[in-house]
This record gives C-alpha cells, sequence and structure tokens, in this order.
C-alpha cells in the first residue's frame, strides 16, 4: 500500500470497511463471467474500460445485465470513433453515421483507439456476436440510440461549441441519449414502466454526467495528442479568455476558477430532473444501477467546484468515497441525503465574491429543498465527514487499537508469569 493512500485512510477511517466490501463487490464481478465466449469478451473487456459502470451492471438481472452490457460497449466504440483525433475526417464522419448498421455484421472491425479501447475495436465482432444474441425489442432499442448518437457525433465533429445551446445539443448526443437508451432498455425488460416526462428526466440523467465529465476532464482533453477535442462552449469561456487553452496558464488562474464555476453552475440545472428520474424507478437493482452514478457525479462537481487544481492535474473523488456511495445507496432517502450532503459541501465553497455567487447558491437551495421534503433525513449516515468528525472517528479507533494490544501484552506477560 502506498503511503499517500495509508494516510488517506487514516483521516477517513470510516471508508475502511466500504473500500473492503467494494473490493470484494470487484472480485465477485470478475468471478461472475459468463460462459458464452461473446459475452465473455464483454464482460471481460467491460472491466477493463470501466470498473465503476461494471460494477452497477453486474447488479442488473442476467437479461437485462446482458443488454446494458452490450449496449455500454457499442456507445463506447462509437465514442472511440469519435475521440481518435488521428482518424482523417473524410474517414471518421462515414463511420459514425454508419455505425448503427455495423452492429449488425459479425465481421466488421476498425482500427482506432488505443490500449483496451483498441482492442474493442479491432475485435469489435465479439459484441455485434452479443447484440445480434439479444432479444429484438433490446436490438431495436439499441439500434436507434446508436443511429441518433453517431449522427449527432459527426455533426459536432465539423462544427465547433459556440453556444450553450449547443453544449446542451451535444451532451445529448453524447449522453442524453444513453440516459433515454437505457429507459428504453429498462421498459423492454417488462421492470419498469415509464412515466409520462421520461424522455425529458432520462435526458437530464446524461447530460448532468456529461457536464460533469466535461469539466473535470479539461486538462486531459485539452492536451489530447494529436489534436485536443474540447465542448466547452465559447459563450461562456469566451467571456475570460481568447483561447480555450489560455485557462492552463497560471497568470489566469482566477479567471479559469470563475469560468470553471460558470459552467458548474450550468451543470446543476439538470439536478431536479435526475432525483426525479431516479425516483421513478421500481426495481432495486435498476434504481442503484443509476443512482450510483449520479451521487459520484455531485461528489464530483463539488469537488471540482472553485478549484483551480482542475486546470493543473487529475480531480477526482478519493476510493473511500465512492465506496462508501457504493455500500450506502439502497433508497431514495440515501440519493436525497447525498445530495444534500454534496450540496452543502459545495456551498462552502461558494465564493461571494464570485460572478456567479448568487446563481448557484440560489441553484443549491433549491436542490436542498427537494431533497428535505422529500427524503427522511434522521438517523442516517453522511456521506461528507467533516474534519472534527474524522477526527473523533480516528481517534475512537486509535485507542480501541491501543485498548487491544495493551489487553493482548497484558495477556503474554501473565503467561509468561
Amino acid at each position: 500500500m502506498k503511503m499517500g493512500s495509508l494516510s488517506t485512510i487514516l483521516r477517513h477511517p470510516d471508508e475502511i470497511y466500504p473500500l473492503l466490501k467494494l473490493k470484494n463487490a470487484i472480485t465477485k464481478a470478475q468471478n461472475q463471467i459468463p460462459l458464452d465466449p461473446h459475452l465473455a469478451f464483454c464482460y471481460s473487456l467491460l472491466q477493463k474500460v470501466s470498473k465503476s459502470f461494471s460494477l452497477v451492471i453486474h447488479q442488473l438481472g442476467p437479461e437485462l445485465r446482458n443488454a446494458v452490457c452490450v449496449f455500454y460497449l457499442i456507445l463506447r466504440a462509437l465514442d472511440t470513433v469519435e475521440d481518435d483525433t488521428s482518424i482523417p475526417m473524410e474517414i471518421k464522419v462515414p463511420v459514425l453515421i454508419d455505425f448503427h448498421r455495423h452492429i449488425f455484421d459479425r465481421d466488421w472491425h476498425f482500427s482506432c483507439g488505443t490500449k483496451d479501447y483498441k482492442v474493442l475495436m479491432e475485435q469489435f465482432r465479439y459484441v455485434s456476436a452479443a447484440f445480434l444474441e439479444l432479444e429484438k425489442g433490446y436490438q431495436d432499442a439499441i439500434e436507434d440510440i446508436t443511429k441518433r448518437m453517431g449522427a449527432g457525433m459527426a455533426k459536432f465533429i465539423c462544427n465547433e461549441v459556440e453556444t450553450v445551446d449547443d453544449y446542451d445539443e451535444y451532451c445529448h448526443y453524447a449522453a442524453g441519449l444513453v440516459g433515454l437508451g437505457l429507459s428504453k432498455l429498462f421498459l423492454a425488460s417488462d421492470l419498469e414502466i415509464l412515466t409520462p416526462d421520461w424522455k425529458q428526466i432520462s435526458n437530464s440523467t446524461g447530460l448532468f454526467l456529461q457536464k460533469t465529465n466535461i469539466i473535470r476532464d479539461y486538462l486531459e482533453d485539452i492536451n489530447e495528442i494529436p489534436k485536443s477535442r474540447m465542448f466547452w462552449p465559447r459563450e461562456i469561456w469566451g467571456k475570460y479568455v481568447d483561447k480555450l487553452e489560455d485557462f492552463k496558464n497560471e497568470e489566469n488562474s482566477r479567471k479559469a476558477v470563475q469560468c470553471l464555476n460558470e459552467m458548474a453552475t450550468n451543470a446543476l440545472i439538470h439536478v431536479e430532473d435526475s432525483l426525479k428520474f431516479i425516483s421513478s424507478l421500481r426495481d432495486s437493482a435498476i434504481f442503484r444501477s443509476c443512482a450510483i452514478p449520479q451521487i459520484v457525479a455531485i461528489g464530483t462537481l463539488a469537488l471540482c467546484y472553485n478549484n483551480v487544481q482542475v486546470f493543473r492535474g487529475v480531480v477526482r473523488l478519493r476510493r473511500g468515497l465512492i465506496a462508501k456511495v457504493y455500500d450506502r445507496t439502497k433508497t431514495m432517502d440515501d440519493v436525497y441525503g447525498a445530495f444534500y450532503d454534496f450540496s452543502c459541501m459545495l456551498k462552502v465553497k461558494v465564493d461571494k465574491n464570485d460572478p456567479h455567487a448568487i446563481k448557484i447558491l440560489n441553484r443549491l437551495e433549491t436542490i436542498k429543498k427537494v431533497c428535505r421534503e422529500n427524503g427522511v433525513f434522521h438517523k442516517r449516515k453522511y456521506y461528507v465527514n467533516y474534519e472534527t468528525q474524522s477526527k473523533t472517528i480516528f481517534m475512537g479507533m486509535l485507542v480501541l487499537l491501543l485498548a487491544i494490544l495493551f489487553f493482548a501484552s497484558f495477556i503474554k506477560q501473565t503467561n509468561v508469569m
């Protein structure tokens, strides 16, 4: 164990047990790979390209789990084509537009991406074969979303994200459609009944995840080789700098953080719909698979907010806190509690002199009000432990450890005598 990891655990001892449970869940998922060679490839690769989504997908029932796994890998493959900036435009655009047809071709493959994504693309025939083994209802939903997403990605390959409306449209293609697709798969499984506003709230859950990731991944995306692919809208960042890469310069730190905070304020627009979507789910496994990523997103946004480190390095929720989210997210009350806690954490970070301070404070108060009015908060465990709470727990564990060591020493001395 690295010293950094050890010191983090000592500062947050309440996360030790959830971490152990998460490790056990990962091991269990690795041992549940199906015997079918096509599905075996899909699940094995899923664990490599996304451990977090692999865990939530593994909680679903077998039939739906297979459909969601294949759906995720198809969209990940589509995303790999879009992300690979080395592919010439005249080749990339037709592949994106025709991708929904390729998923029916057991022999189709395409060389692009790196590492595990390269394996996914070069051995895509296994994914296609697994797709063709799904029930027709699942196939229809996956084909529809893949077609719409490919067309949308092709559009933005040729167009920059200029306005906030462009930003919302891009995020709809990149992730809102994922929310819509998942809802269609849930409906096809007969495990869920969609509400009248399902299209809007499903789309919002995707937009909230996508916008959070776009904010968090600024440095990784701007440094993409051979060419950066950025989706921050010029309508927002153009208020602060002439070029988006200028935020990397330390002399622009104040402007960079102000722009970051405006982007975060925009992302929070989707929280109420996200909560409405999660609360509409009936099946407990589907509920957890949707709720956990949303909680991680609000936690990540709270961590990124007013944080210049977004422009300097990697900003991620610590593994122990994610483990706690996995462990404690069982009911809608848990979701309301988590969103309330992270909203409070974000509120503490708001600089009153920030140009958008009033707007984000109002938005946070609205989110907190929704959580208070719908959630049962008494006798709950907090997702975010403040420093005094962590010190109290740490001191309690230290005293217990010393007591055990003292008792063991006393017993040993007694035996010697």
